[in-house]
């Protein structure tokens, strides 16, 4: 299946979907799908820079479009950054793809695809932001499907066949920096649990008390390993020092067993290819899980996630009793937690025995 009238051997394709980490790792069954109908292409993939490493290393893909999102966001300030954002809007226009795909769907990403001059720019008709106006190939999409069928199914209304491949790989680098991170604190080849407790809102982060109450858990049962690891993007770190005093209030000889790793994207990758289980909100590290295909006990509260959950892994959810299809605005409400609040200790516990045992 192929795009009508497009030859698609030795084309140059681009795939844009700048942001975020965790939509950056969902939607590498869009590289796949064109990766298949064009084993002889070339192709790129726009994105932000500092979440390249999630899809850096994948066998599919041919090069990177780093967008410098931080620096170019200075420009209205700076001359220096204005002058470089024009040059590098140049220079994606002189690589001259012949088949730009926009699965972000919003101003910044429609602009990025108008601005490549490819006689071929796919996108949704239905794309937030007016960013609809930089494609000439537009499909409606039903926007209440999950984000990875939504962006299959834009693939497919292009003349693509879908391919539901989630795989993410993991660059030699950040291996080698965790076999020597493992054995620097005499865990080498032993078994470990990932805790991401953060999130962007709070009213996405289930009570850090309760994630004390499952490390104590996890360490007495040592059901999935002697160790947890705790993660937390750079800027969310400081939401772990509340569950790092619990856990050393209640038990300080717990707390020698927990690792607090500062992590790159590759390295973090490196740390979640490797657990024996995840337990998190909707977050990134989910998304990521999720391609090396871990067991994983996910926590929501606002989001749905027959939308944004974990691709296919509705077993490893849980969500608060009643929510249905009621709406909630969690940005509106960001601080409140009284909805994942609702969520028990022993709910998730009994999700993990499930998980450990089928994992």
């Amino acid at each position: 299946m192929s795009p009508v009238g497009l030859n698609l051997n030795r084309q140059r394709f681009l795939i844009v979907r700048p942001t975020a980490l965790g939509d950056v790792s969902r939607t590498v069954p869009v590289l796949v799908s064109l990766r298949h109908a064009n084993p002889d292409a070339h192709i790129d993939w726009l994105v932000n820079e500092t979440f390249a490493d999630a899809v850096r290393h994948h066998p599919a893909l041919d090069g990177l479009v780093g967008f410098p999102r931080r620096h170019f966001g200075t420009m209205y300030r700076n001359p220096r950054a204005l002058a470089e954002a024009i040059a590098w809007a140049h220079n994606l226009r002189r690589r001259r793809y012949d088949l730009v795909v926009d699965v972000q769907g919003l101003f910044r990403s429609g602009l990025f695809t108008r601005l490549t001059g490819a006689p071929t720019r796919i996108g949704f008709a239905n794309a937030r932001e007016f960013g609809w106006l930089g494609y000439n190939q537009r499909h409606h999409i039903n926007h209440k499907r999950h984000t990875v069928d939504r962006m299959l199914d834009l693939i497919e209304a292009a003349g693509f066949e879908p391919q539901h491949d989630m795989h993410l790989y993991v660059g030699d680098d950040d291996q080698k920096w965790l076999d020597e991170y493992l054995a620097a604190h005499n865990i080498a080849g032993e078994a470990y649990a990932c805790l991401a407790p953060t999130a962007r809102w709070r009213s996405k982060c289930w009570p850090v008390q309760r994630y004390a109450d499952i490390a104590h858990r996890l360490l007495d049962t040592h059901l999935a390993g002697s160790r947890i690891v705790l993660l937390a993007s750079p800027n969310e770190r400081g939401q772990l020092q509340p569950l790092l005093n619990d856990i050393r209030r209640r038990n300080s000889n717990h707390l020698e067993r927990v690792l607090v790793p500062q992590t790159t994207v590759g390295q973090l990758m490196a740390v979640l290819s490797r657990t024996r289980l995840l337990v998190c909100n909707d977050s990134a590290p989910l998304h990521i899980a999720v391609g090396f295909d871990r067991p994983i006990v996910t926590i929501f509260g606002p989001t749905d996630p027959s939308l944004v959950g974990p691709y296919q892994r509705r077993d490893t959810v849980l969500r608060p009793p009643g929510v249905g299809d009621q709406p909630y605005n969690y940005r509106r409400f960001r601080h409140d937690q009284s909805l994942i609040a609702s969520i028990s200790v022993d709910d998730v516990w009994q999700k993990i025995e499930q998980q450990t045992q089928t994992g």
